[in-house]
């Protein structure tokens, strides 16, 4: 043949493939808008609930019954993948969605040897396949097959068809993608797969329900060896991490997938149904530990009793562990119900914000002596929970004690409408008996509260009186704004006197503040404690609201309190050194109007004074002072008051400035900035006091 008649024929070969490559392509792309692949934006997968880190704490299904969680490339073992492209489609980064020589290999084999040896299929033919399932395998379903991978290549990257294989592949039973399959095989996300497991996800999907391995261990191994033989001869793995691999064990049975705060999961549904994935502020080990203890606590108690755990950080207001129930799926303990936003008696566990009150308006000191004897408040005889009275105590053992009469004391004179106040102050409101006036009982447990709002208040105790409204991350809108529920002083006095507290039988110390409580007639135990940062708040009962003989809040709630700190995971944080200038004072150190409390018969405190109570005109409440202006040299600041009897003392943060004086005048060096609290009492034991501000 001349060269010229070689290059004619050349230029007509040539032209002639232009032109079928352009009818190809013109045909492809009419019948692309005529005819595309159902490719949705995003697939219908399984509806997940997060931790604060991106853990999935529980999946649901999808409404036809299937495990299909979203994954994304990254989200995967990248050796995984490796081997699943040198596997399935070695030329998968480099072909349009056809393989045509892998194509032209599996005809050579079919025609050699009258079967089908290798398929030819590519991951964007198995996508193809996955989207549009087939009834049978014909050469009619393989060519459309072909069809829609060379669509699917115009629409999507490699990446996003990789995505859509690992979320769609099949790995068994009613188990899709990747993630679900390693969840409920292997027990963990596959970020971090070893060369046996991975091995065995990269060959499952071919023959699923013939190689399961909780159904088919032999089955599963041989398609294992397939592959990791395969990855030898491809130069990805080399012989001995092949043979390492190959004497690991087969799983032998298939796992659930994580399925952790429950009640809270749902909430999250309710309040967004439509969206797949929802973040809380739980943190996936935390809450793993409390509903271990939650569980084992219920079943040490026995029958149809329940447990319910709120653990918050009280300096951001996130709850970091939630338990509804021990068992959500116990319908003999009603575990549907969560026990976390049911209103029950509080029992004891508001007494420390009474005294917390007492504090702040300077009518007690932790030494301060007071009566736990029989008295009558109009009509109101409390009782304590032995039935026994301990005489005269001091205000630190009142509390430890969990003495009811002396804290009926001190709420009748610190007034139950203040102590209602501060709760509101703080995001809290009390369900009152028929929406009565607020009464001495409350103090007691006579009204009702939520474990989480019990463990809002704990918060602020925890949080130097400042409380962050409690929040989980199913919040459409997140809560905004600081309550205060005591002064800086009065949390540190309760706190250190709580820490003081006993701990149950058979408890490792850890350094809390904690208080216990038991509700009328043995239907609610409770216990809450808090370190410089956390607060666990524990309930127990019936969730039927039934009496359970011998409940109480030390015997039955303490115990799981300090067993969920210990199992949470979080390292304890000091609870907060004494503020400046607080002096804790002894008993011989008291001045003569702390050393004692007591009240009239009409609840006044102490004696039967005919004076006005003493009332401070100088500096007002709220004022600001500038503390260079007092060091500068000039005067000290002058107090100012009116009314009382004297003797007068006065007290700075809690710390005594002077002796006793007669004069209805005194002064004040301040020593630092910030917030102070200046209170007078009088000799009749009454006081008064305002907060200024030092700048």
């Amino acid at each position: 043949m001349t060269g010229r008649k070689w290059l004619r024929r050349s230029a007509i070969a040539t032209a002639s493939l232009v032109v079928l490559a352009g009818g190809a392509y013109f045909a492809l792309d009419r019948l692309d808008r005529v005819y595309p692949p159902p490719l949705p934006a995003e697939l219908t997968v399984s509806t997940e609930v997060l931790d604060r880190d991106g853990q999935l704490l529980r999946a649901f299904a999808t409404v036809d019954g299937r495990w299909r969680l979203k994954t994304e490339v990254d989200q995967v073992d990248r050796d995984f993948v490796r081997m699943l492209v040198a596997y399935e489609d070695k030329r998968f980064f480099d072909h349009p969605g056809i393989d045509v020589l892998a194509l032209g290999r599996a005809v050579m084999q079919f025609v050699g040897n009258g079967r089908i040896v290798s398929g030819g299929s590519t991951l964007s033919m198995q996508v193809a396949r996955l989207i549009e399932p087939r009834e049978n395998r014909s050469l009619g379903s393989k060519l459309r097959q072909m069809l829609r991978a060379l669509q699917i290549e115009r629409r999507l990257t490699k990446p996003e068809i990789l995505q859509r294989y690992l979320t769609l592949a099949p790995y068994g039973g009613n188990l899709e993608g990747v993630r679900a399959a390693s969840l409920s095989y292997f027990g963990k996300e596959p970020r971090r797969l070893s060369v046996s497991e991975a091995a065995m996800l990269v060959a499952l999907p071919q023959l699923p329900e013939r190689r399961r391995p909780d159904r088919n261990p032999e089955n599963a191994q041989a398609a294992r060896e397939r592959v990791l033989d395969r990855m030898v001869g491809a130069g990805v793995l080399s012989q001995r991490e092949a043979q390492r691999a190959a004497v690991e064990p087969i799983p032998s049975a298939r796992l659930a997938l994580p399925a952790l705060a429950a009640h809270l999961s749902d909430a999250a549904l309710r309040k967004d149904p439509s969206a797949f994935s929802h973040r809380l502020t739980i943190r996936k080990s935390v809450q793993e530990g409390l509903e271990a203890v939650a569980r084992s606590a219920a079943q040490k108690l026995g029958p149809k009793l329940s447990v319910a755990m709120v653990l918050a950080d009280a300096r951001t207001g996130e709850i970091l562990g939630e338990v509804g129930s021990a068992n959500f799926f116990d319908s003999a303990r009603s575990g549907w119900i969560d026990m976390t936003r049911v209103l029950r008696s509080p029992g004891s566990t508001l007494k420390p914000f009474i005294y917390g009150l007492a504090f702040e308006q300077g009518l007690i000191a932790q030494e301060t002596m007071i009566e736990d004897r029989p008295a009558d408040f109009g009509g109101y005889r409390p009782r304590n929970f032995d039935m026994s009275y301990q005489g005269d105590v001091t205000i630190r053992e009142a509390l430890q004690l969990s003495l009811n009469v002396p804290a009926i004391r001190l709420l009748d004179a610190v007034g139950p409408t203040r102590l209602i106040a501060r709760f509101r102050q703080a995001g809290v409101t009390l369900d009152l008996p028929d929406k009565q006036a607020p009464g001495l009982a409350i103090g007691l447990g006579g009204a009702g509260i939520s474990l989480r709002d019990l463990v809002q208040l704990y918060a602020g105790l925890a949080n130097g009186g400042k409380v962050n409204v409690l929040r989980d991350g199913t919040e459409k809108i997140a809560p905004t704004g600081v309550g205060a529920i005591l002064d800086t002083n009065a949390t540190w006095q309760v706190a250190d006197m709580l820490a003081g507290v006993k701990p149950p039988e058979g408890a490792r110390p850890r350094g809390i503040a904690y208080k216990t409580g038991t509700s009328y007639g043995y239907r609610d135990a409770w216990s809450v404690g808090y370190d410089g940062r956390y607060v666990l708040g524990v309930w127990v009962g019936r969730a039927d609201g039934g009496p359970v003989p011998g409940l109480s809040g030390y015997v039955s709630a303490a115990p799981i309190l300090f067993e969920g700190f210990e199992r949470s995971g979080l390292a304890a944080v000091a609870l907060p050194s004494p503020p400046p200038g607080l002096v804790k004072q002894k008993q011989g150190e008291l001045p003569v109007t702390l050393a004692r409390f007591a009240t009239d018969e009409a609840g006044l405190v102490v004696s039967k004074a005919t004076e006005p109570a003493p009332r401070i005109v100088f500096p007002p409440d709220g004022a600001r002072v500038a503390l260079d202006d007092l060091v500068s040299g000039a005067q000290p600041l002058v107090l100012k008051l009116q009314g009382g009897r004297a003797p007068f003392r006065w007290l700075a943060n809690g710390k005594p400035l002077a002796d006793p004086i007669r004069r209805r005048q005194a002064t004040w060096q301040p020593d630092t900035t910030g917030f102070s609290t200046l209170t007078v009492i009088d000799a009749a034991g009454r006081a008064a006091s305002v907060k200024v501000f030092v700048e």
